[in-house]
């Protein structure tokens, strides 16, 4: 089969937009399955930055589909904000390269005004949601109630299932939470106009769709948002995300079955970052955090906040790994550890006088466990123009060694800067 997933392995922010922009050079299609606008893929081309929050990463490349699958939910306005964004810059010429499923969830305000006063009411016990919407919008889906892409089609359906929303919507915002309230007619309006606009990017069968491409031998990859850690079943709950975001949501949230995917690639850093709250075992609240924040450029592209950082755990690394069933690993941002006498990696934790080698499953235990740090000399040489593994300085390669021997899954492709030229790589992905 010829279905690939890829996956970020760690909290989030670990370089998935550049590999799938990378290896959506050898793909023919490119799908995007679970998540919403809450995500920031950054990808960087002849020098110039491009950061998508729902459209895939493998856009840039005109000749490749790209498909948003029924298990994402989308904000209709900033989706076309983006499809704007890549016009002007003369991307997206060809609106068959994009195709959107008429099944995907649809973020209304009514779920972004609900998301800030929910988390406005948390206070000092705030998950650290973007605001976005997303997690209202899974809620609705859950609960049978979700405005989806083809009800902005049919206007009857749509008023029919806005009043339904609101009845409830509006009860919450105004009783609950002192908010503003939302009219039926000005969300028709608003979705009317988005409609139009997005027409041409309509796809009534996304599964058929990625199903034949996959049966015909086409290359799909499968993009996925967030990290292992955020999954909503699996993560550090409650700091988590609403969807799940391991590679088996590939199949779910796109509608395919488990044996059309041949491999899982896993992507991490060659260091640890969060955003918002929740246990970080790792943490380094000190002057190394300030150098690999400040170093790696480590603010969120979605809402800009300052990502916390720490050292590579891979405890954590190989929780995920096992949950993904990853066959194949990419270590990113390799450059950012450039300058650092020593570099630490966590290889276990203790807790309570015991040492534990697995990751914790309760967040309760997380929160006070004293990680176990090895650590390794660091390097000074400049890597990012080197284009050959047998470059890189021995310091470099034993660091790259140890996290592989640790975790016994392939390394097949290390990056060492934002572009897509800064990519070595060990094993190709496609045979």
């Amino acid at each position: 089969m010829s279905g690939i997933v890829v996956v970020g392995a760690q909290w989030g922010d670990e370089g998935k937009g550049k590999i799938v922009d990378v290896f959506a050079a050898k793909a023919d299609m490119v799908v995007r399955y679970q998540g919403g606008a809450n995500a920031g893929h950054t990808l960087v081309v002849n020098g110039k930055k491009t950061v998508l929050h729902l459209i895939p990463s493998g856009i840039l490349h005109p000749e490749r589909t790209c498909v948003i699958g029924p298990g994402v939910v989308v904000d209709v306005e900033s989706l076309l904000q983006e499809i704007q964004m890549l016009k002007a810059s003369g991307y997206l010429q060809n609106p068959k390269q994009l195709l959107l499923s008429e099944s995907c969830s649809i973020i209304l305000p009514y779920h972004k005004a609900l998301d800030a006063a929910r988390e406005k009411a948390l206070s000092d016990q705030k998950i650290g949601t973007t605001g976005k919407g997303i997690g209202p919008a899974y809620e609705d889906r859950a609960a049978r109630r979700a405005i989806v892409f083809g009800d902005l089609y049919d206007l009857e359906n749509l008023r029919s299932k806005l009043e339904l929303a609101l009845h409830e919507k509006n009860s919450l915002l105004e009783k609950v939470y002192g908010a503003p309230t939302f009219k039926v007619k000005d969300l028709v309006q608003q979705l009317q106009q988005c409609a139009e606009e997005l027409a041409p990017y309509r796809c009534k069968d996304v599964s058929a769709l990625v199903h034949k491409q996959i049966k015909t031998g086409r290359r799909v990859l499968f993009e996925g948002a967030q990290g292992t850690l955020l999954d909503v079943l699996h993560g550090t709950y409650p700091y988590v995300t609403s969807s799940s975001t391991i590679a088996g949501s590939a199949c779910t949230g796109t509608g395919i079955g488990p044996t059309s995917i041949s491999k899982v690639l896993g992507i991490f850093k060659a260091y640890t970052t969060r955003v918002g709250s929740g246990p970080f075992p790792t943490e380094l609240q000190n002057q190394v955090g300030e150098k690999l924040q400040k170093e790696g450029h480590e603010f969120g592209s979605t809402t800009g906040r300052p990502r916390r950082c720490g050292w590579l755990d891979l405890p954590a690394l190989k929780y995920s790994i096992r949950l993904n069933g990853m066959t194949n690993l990419a270590l990113m941002k390799l450059d950012v550890l450039t300058g650092h006498e020593k570099i630490g990696v966590c290889t276990g934790y203790k807790l309570n006088g015991e040492l534990l080698t697995e990751f914790p499953c309760s967040s309760y235990e997380l929160e006070k466990v004293e990680p176990v740090i090895e650590y390794l000399a660091g390097w000074k040489e400049d890597i990012t123009q080197i284009t050959a593994l047998k470059d890189l300085p021995r310091a470099t390669t034993n660091y790259i060694d140890f996290v592989g021997n640790q975790i016994g899954t392939p390394i097949d492709v290390i990056s060492v800067g934002p572009g897509r030229e800064q990519t070595l790589w060990v094993k190709p992905l496609f045979a």
